[in-house]
């Protein structure tokens, strides 16, 4: 029993000194000391070995174990130091070669016109605020004098969830909002998303605005234009003209369109803006007193005008963008040309 003690001693610390990955020294392991293994497998006949040779037997085998077991310890140390060594070794990166260079992001064209809007603004003493995507009839539409069955509903297309509730089709109706929560005198812009049922190359089911309020007293036609002019020029140049429109909105009288130079030729006529030099801009108007009477504010002392682009329209004439569509798809290519 003493030799064949001494036997597996002398083999299983060959074959782990000659084990040249994790995996064969554990098949070593099993080989030896495992629940079949050689040293196992005497350590159950001990009962064979005679009475006055057990203890000496018994802790001549345990030694076998604690030398193969700080052996196997040892060479798995190794191996996996080894292994460590070449991963490092195939991974190692030459710091003098020249550099791939980093590729340098760039924020989507209707961030950037948002941002500029919006930065203008607050330079004249706007607060920007934020509101809700979903809204009611009532926020949406009856507050901004659109009642039930009136002809304006017609051009929202409107997106309803229930009868009462639907996705807004303007940022306007943050008006609403403002009012009711704020004391004049007051200057809000609130940028944001609205829905409608509109989809062809230049209008999109989603698309953005830009809604600006102010109530004052005293405050009219003339003060909304003044501002516009001044905008226009912060946004697109010095040298931009100006043209206006009349127009028609439930919540503004008198309502107006402005246009600008039209950016996409530079005032020299074009597809876009069928030759005329210009192409609309804003929305614009007087609030109509009504809107300020429902919103609890009185319309003899306090006036207030508003105004807003579409984002989305003037970026891609801004960028030469033929189609609306672009700017949600998500084409690197694009994004790239934009950057």
């Amino acid at each position: 029993m003493k030799e064949k003690l001494e036997e597996i001693l002398k083999e299983g610390l060959t074959e782990i000194e000659r084990a040249n990955d994790l995996k064969s020294l554990d098949e070593v392991r099993v080989k030896f000391l495992g629940k079949q293994g050689a040293l196992t497998s005497i350590l159950r006949n001990m009962k064979e070995v005679p009475q006055e040779e057990r203890k000496e037997v018994g802790s001549l085998a345990n030694g076998v174990r604690e030398k193969l077991e700080s052996a196997l310890s040892k060479k798995s140390e190794k191996l996996e130091e080894d292994a460590l060594n070449l991963k490092m070794q195939s991974e190692k990166v030459d710091i003098t070669m020249p550099s791939k260079g980093v590729k340098r992001g760039a924020l989507h064209p209707l961030t950037r016109f948002n941002n500029k809007f919006m930065d203008i603004c607050v330079e004249m003493g706007f607060s920007v605020i934020q509101g809700p995507e979903i809204d009611t009839d009532y926020y949406n539409f009856e507050a901004l004098n659109v009642p039930k069955n009136h002809p304006a509903r017609d051009m929202q297309d409107s997106l309803y969830i229930t009868d009462n509730i639907l996705l807004r089709t303007q940022t306007s109706n943050m008006q609403v909002h403002a009012m009711e929560a704020l004391k004049p005198p007051f200057k809000i812009v609130c940028p944001g998303r609205v829905y409608r049922n509109d989809d062809d190359s230049s209008h999109s089911p989603i698309f953005n605005q830009f809604e600006a309020l102010v109530v004052d007293e005293n405050v009219g036609l003339k003060d909304l234009m003044k501002m516009i002019e001044v905008i226009l020029k912060k946004l697109f140049g010095e040298d931009v003209k100006m043209r206006v429109r009349p127009a028609y909105f439930p919540f503004t009288e008198p309502s107006i369109e402005i246009d600008a130079t039209c950016q996409m030729c530079q005032g020299k006529g074009c597809s876009l803006c069928k030759g005329t030099g210009f192409s609309e801009v804003f929305g614009a108007g007087v609030v109509n007193p009504k809107v300020l009477e429902m919103s609890g504010i009185d319309s003899k002392k306090y006036s207030g005008f508003a105004f807003g682009p579409g984002i989305d329209r003037s970026v891609m004439i801004t960028n030469k963008i033929p189609n609306i569509k672009y700017l949600f798809r998500n084409d690197m290519r694009f994004l790239k040309q934009m950057r």
